[in-house]
């Protein structure tokens, strides 16, 4: 621990004060790049309303928005006129050229896969999921996997690999995003992967990876209900507990890009064991290993030690809705732990609006009024009332358009901060 001896910071030479903010970062990043996001995010706009939105002279957004047309990033569209007008010369509104790039999302895990692709205005042109195996892969095999996965979609999208401009990829795990690592997945046997350049060697292609939380999150920004939000969380359910959370319009990941662990927190001191070797994790109680080693031991199902968690766990909700009293408990104590969950998020972050997403939502009791009382009785106090808590089922493809925003933003990124002779080229 750091010991400081109080001495005034005045008592030395002047050296400013405030907020150091380094240039181009979140909070600063170059007009033309938020000129191009307002158009995108407008899907059409004329340019007075941008430098209205942008708080910039229209004289600005006039040279900005023509050096982007000149660079096949936006182009100009005829507005749809309006009858009471009468006729005269037809508006003009600023469009993102969709065709100037193409980008893939994928989502890799336990037990399928899933890719898109889509343009550069987030428009889907094509999709494909592929079943797997349960359990972890060696690196090389995962390499295979996601090149076979990315040929699939590309075809059915009618381009080639090489069309791409950015691949965007989400796996389960301790994920560094800007580092590009994975530190550890259930969907890799190795640690420490290194798994964005592997991927971008092996494609051929430059390639994000993230957290698949964080990608839910990403898909709610750029194409959900997240779009107008300034903060918001996404919890999910799936083989486990993950959590995304936007802060400002922007995705936030902590100092070292691995927080919103949503589900390593704990919530039992030495508690039930979590598969990250940890006790007592808000995982160990809710996610499918947790419900399926509940109905294993309350339900005396040892005999079926054999049969898929999804199979296992199909049946116990089938059990649950049929009346059955310790089924119905089972998911009774998991929702009360998954209160507890939520409403330490809200307590932390009073987010404007909680999401929760993932196939285990199918289980209804997970969510029921039941568990929604328990997070008004946890939730502090202060008269005000709690964020809305909404169930959000996109399907299995959600995860992978996550994947594909990730792409946009890195293409994005890249061109437009990108000194103007290379972003032209």
């Amino acid at each position: 621990m750091a010991v400081f001896d109080g001495a005034s910071p005045q008592a030395g030479a002047c050296i400013g004060c405030g907020p150091l903010i380094p240039p181009l970062s979140e909070q600063m990043r170059p007009l033309r790049q938020q000129v191009f996001e307002r158009v995108r995010a407008a899907g059409l706009i004329a340019r007075v309303q941008v430098a209205k939105d942008l708080g910039v002279s229209p004289a600005s957004v006039t040279t900005i928005t023509s050096e982007l047309i000149d660079a096949g990033l936006i182009e100009e569209v005829a507005a749809p006129r309006d009858p009471e007008l009468g006729r005269g010369r037809p508006a003009v509104a600023l469009g993102v050229r969709a065709q100037a790039h193409l980008v893939a999302g994928m989502k890799m895990s336990d037990r399928e896969h899933s890719a898109v692709i889509v343009d550069f205005a987030g428009k889907l042109l094509a999709d494909e999921v592929v079943p797997r195996g349960p359990g972890p892969m060696p690196l090389p095999e995962m390499l295979d996997a996601m090149a076979a996965l990315l040929d699939r979609v590309c075809a059915k999208a009618g381009v080639a690999r090489a069309a791409l401009s950015a691949v965007g990829v989400g796996l389960p795990g301790f994920v560094d995003q800007a580092e590009g690592v994975v530190l550890w997945s259930s969907t890799l046997t190795e640690r420490a992967v290194p798994l964005a350049m592997a991927a971008q060697a092996h494609l051929g292609l430059p390639v994000s990876i993230d957290n698949d939380a964080n990608l839910v999150a990403l898909a709610e920004l750029w194409f959900g209900a997240g779009r107008s939000l300034a903060d918001f969380a996404v919890v999910t359910f799936e083989h486990g507990v993950g959590m995304g959370f936007v802060l400002n319009h922007r995705m936030y990941r902590g100092s070292q890009r691995l927080g919103m662990e949503l589900g390593h927190t704990k919530v039992q001191l030495d508690g039930a064991l979590c598969r990250c070797g940890q006790r007592g994790c808000l995982e160990a109680y809710v996610a499918d290993y947790a419900l399926a080693r509940e109905a294993t031991t309350a339900l005396n199902w040892g005999h079926r030690d054999g049969q898929p968690i999804s199979v296992l766990l199909e049946s116990l909700y089938d059990h649950a809705q049929s009346g059955d009293a310790t089924a119905r408990s089972i998911f009774r104590r998991a929702g009360r732990y998954l209160a507890v969950g939520l409403a330490n998020v809200i307590n932390l972050f009073d987010p404007a609006l909680i999401i929760l997403s993932g196939e285990r939502l199918k289980f209804d009791y997970l969510y029921a009024t039941e568990t929604l009382a328990e997070i008004d009785n946890l939730v502090i106090n202060t008269g005000r009332p709690r964020p809305p808590i909404e169930i959000h089922a996109w399907g299995d493809l959600l995860w992978a358009h996550g994947a594909a925003a990730l792409a946009l933003s890195a293409v994005t990124e890249r061109i437009l901060t990108a000194p103007r002779e290379i972003a032209a080229q």
